[in-house]
């Protein structure tokens, strides 16, 4: 079942992280902040949404400089 072109991957990947990262750490924040109350639902979707705005764009400009920090610290073992 695959569907978008190849060279789109890495946009792909970008964004399902930004997804995933951004409600994950929003769920905890919030849940953190106001606790198991019945307005966490909204709360957290709420805090997500800016989350996943601010998430997206941080990872596009912080996943290359990670990945050269990653290969200056790692050696290739031969």
């Amino acid at each position: 079942m695959h569907f978008i072109p190849a060279k789109y991957t890495l946009y792909i990947f970008y964004f399902f992280m930004a997804l995933l990262m951004s409600g994950l750490m929003s769920f905890v924040v919030t849940t953190i902040n106001i606790g198991l109350v019945a307005e966490l639902l909204q709360a957290w979707l709420n805090a997500w949404v800016v989350g996943f705005l601010a998430a997206l764009p941080a990872i596009m400009f912080v996943t290359p400089v990670v990945k050269k920090i990653v290969n200056h610290l790692v050696v290739v073992s031969e």
